[in-house]
C-alpha cells in the first residue's frame, strides 16, 4: 500500500502502521514515516497553499466548494495554530543609521532622532516618543523610570562595553549613568 504524503499527523500514524504491517521493524517504520512528512513539508503544499489551489481551482470551475468550518476533512482551529508555527517570517527588518541622520552618534547620547523615531512607528505601527531626561508630567516620570531601569538592566548584562546603551542612560538623566553596578 503507498504512503501518504501529507504532514499531518494522521497521515504519519497511518504511515506507521502500513510499515509495520508490511513487516518493517517500528523504529523503522517510524524513520520512514517521518522521511514522508519531511518530503511532504518541502514540496511547499501547507495549509495556506492547500487553500488557495482549492479556490483557484473553483474560480476556474471545479465545481468544488469550500467545506465549512468543522465539517470532516476541513481544517480545524490546531491546524491554523500548527501554521503560524512554521510560517516564513518577513526577512530584512527595519534599518537605521547614523548616516543617514536616524540615530544620534554616542557622543550626542545615541538613541533615535525624530526622523528615526517616525521611519520605526511609519515601518512598525508603533508609536515610540522622544526622551524625557527631565519630565514634567507623572506620565513621563514612569517612562523615564522604565527606560532606566531597562537599559540599566541592557549595560549590566551585555557581553561587551555596551556604548550605545551607556550614552542614552547619560542623555536620559539616569542616576547611575551608564555605570554598571556590581551586585
Amino acid at each position: 500500500m503507498p504512503l501518504i504524503k501529507s504532514k499531518s499527523d494522521k497521515a504519519f500514524s497511518k504511515n506507521i502502521s502500513t510499515e509495520m504491517k508490511a513487516g518493517k521493524p517500528q523504529k523503522q517504520a517510524v524513520a520512514i514515516a517521518y522521511a514522508t512528512k519531511r518530503a511532504a513539508m518541502k514540496d511547499g503544499g501547507g495549509l495556506y497553499a492547500n487553500i488557495h489551489a482549492k479556490r483557484e481551482r473553483i474560480k476556474a470551475g471545479s465545481g468544488e466548494r469550500m467545506r465549512k468550518p468543522g465539517a470532516e476533512g476541513a481544517p480545524s482551529k490546531q491546524d491554523f495554530i500548527n501554521s503560524a508555527k512554521t510560517a516564513k517570517k518577513k526577512e530584512g527588518g527595519l534599518s537605521l543609521s547614523v548616516g543617514r541622520g536616524e540615530k544620534l552618534p554616542t557622543s550626542q547620547g545615541a538613541g533615535l532622532t525624530a526622523k528615526g523615531r517616525a521611519k520605526a512607528n511609519r515601518a512598525t505601527g508603533s508609536n515610540l516618543k522622544a526622551p524625557a531626561p527631565n519630565p514634567k508630567t507623572e506620565k513621563d516620570q514612569g517612562r523615564k523610570k522604565s527606560f532606566c531601569a531597562r537599559m540599566s538592566g541592557v549595560v549590566k548584562h551585555a557581553k561587551g562595553d555596551a556604548p550605545r546603551a551607556k550614552a542614552s542612560l547619560r542623555r536620559w538623566n539616569c542616576k547611575d549613568g551608564g555605570k554598571v553596578k556590581n551586585y
